[in-house]
């Protein structure tokens, strides 16, 4: 019975963290392009969500929901490269830190004013009717979420891999000079990043706010452990951040039942404190040689 509930627990787990793997993926777009990251990623989350419930409200279907929101995630995150990363980038500093961070907080003050502090139900179409596989309970909205953060990681990387734009995307994180003297356009790529992850954090926020809810403070926990996902898995990792994902979702769920709820954050932080302190790298990365 014990080892029932263990696999329950770490199932669903596992889940949630298919999520901050999807939020990670949107790290590593950026950081391929131009090195940096936008730190209000989670604001793009929540925005998105709550966008995407204000287009239900009004009534839209579901199937023009979805598009909607990921194109509306796409806006913001070239937003964001506009106004707070590609100054920085072209003088060659490290602005781009707090400017993303104060763009995220804007971000969360302009939630609070239009849309209210209350967190809100997203509906779905989705049942949440659970069935048994091998004793352990899931649900279609939690196979909804697998099916939808593989898709989309899958789209872009095919994406990078089969489109001209792609290949652009490809030259530019492997040699932004050598790519730019082979008349690639590296201000365009990191645009095309910032486009791809605002889109990514879009879709993030569709699949995780039918099993949470929507609210302003619901970026704060996806972010810290996306981003410790995506250290540990290696900002160059690829599809690494689903392992590390799924094992850190897996291990917060058996935390929070063993040791107490409180302590349910603790996984994301031990794991985060030692890749950087052990593997910078990540578990996945390729180890950079800098030639002086």
């Amino acid at each position: 019975m014990e080892s029932i509930i263990i696999a329950q627990m770490a199932v669903s787990g596992a889940f949630m963290g298919l999520v901050y793997a999807l939020i990670a993926y949107g790290f590593q777009l950026t950081y391929a392009t131009s090195k940096s990251i936008n730190f209000g990623q989670g604001e793009l989350v929540m925005f998105s969500a709550f966008f995407s419930l204000t287009l239900i409200n009004v009534g839209l279907p579901y199937w023009l929901v979805v598009p909607g929101g990921l194109l509306f995630g796409a806006v913001l995150g070239l937003f964001v490269e506009r106004a707070g990363v590609r100054l920085a980038l072209e003088q060659k500093s490290e602005g781009w830190i707090l400017l993303t961070i104060i763009i995220g907080l804007f971000g969360f003050s302009a939630a609070e004013n239009i849309w209210g502090r209350d967190d809100r139900p997203f509906p779905t179409p989705i049942s949440s009717d659970s069935f048994q596989v091998f004793g352990v309970s899931i649900t279609p909205l939690e196979i909804s979420v697998a099916i939808g953060v593989l898709a989309v990681m899958g789209l872009i990387e095919l994406f990078k891999r089969k489109t001209l734009l792609g290949k652009a995307f490809e030259a530019v994180s492997a040699d932004r000079d050598a790519a730019e003297l082979m008349g690639v356009s590296a201000t365009r790529t990191i645009m095309l990043s910032y486009g791809l992850s605002g889109m990514v954090a879009a879709m993030a926020g569709i699949l995780v706010s039918p099993i949470t809810t929507v609210g302003p403070t619901m970026a704060s926990a996806l972010i810290l452990k996306a981003f410790a996902v995506a250290v540990v898995a290696g900002l160059d990792s690829g599809f690494g951040v689903v392992l590390i994902g799924l094992f850190l979702g897996a291990l917060e769920s058996l935390a929070s039942f063993y040791i107490g709820s409180g302590w349910r954050e603790a996984p994301g932080l031990i794991l985060l404190i030692l890749a950087l302190a052990v593997r910078p790298n990540g578990v996945f990365g390729k180890a950079s040689i800098r030639k002086v």
